[in-house]
């Protein structure tokens, strides 16, 4: 059997917020904050097959809304038919109910 292969795109506010968190790692470790960029991208590049292997979302029980984790960090993913869309990373000690508030109908 063939893997289904799918286009991984990140999202805005995913992008951001990856952003942000390796900023608050560099003040601290730059290397540290490589280690986590390198995982992050190789943790969502592998996305593009097997995309399901993921956990459905706790919070959220849709099936096809799905997360895996870099190091302390949730990457959550929406999987449509051909493509991934990374929609957030997030610390996986944040409030998970508030941050989702927060965010916009389609997470």
């Amino acid at each position: 059997m063939v893997a289904r292969t799918r286009r991984v795109v990140w999202g805005e506010s995913a992008q951001a917020a990856l952003d942000e968190a390796l900023s608050d790692i560099a003040e601290s470790s730059l290397d540290g904050a490589v280690r986590v960029l390198t995982r992050a991208l190789e943790v969502a590049d592998s996305l593009s097959t097997f995309a399901e292997r993921g956990r459905v979302v706790p919070e959220i029980g849709e099936t096809t809304l799905r997360e895996l984790f870099v190091y302390e960090y949730r990457l959550l993913y929406r999987v449509r038919e051909d493509r991934v869309v990374i929609r957030a990373f997030l610390h996986g000690a944040r409030d998970f109910s508030t941050w989702h508030r927060e965010q916009t109908p389609d997470i």
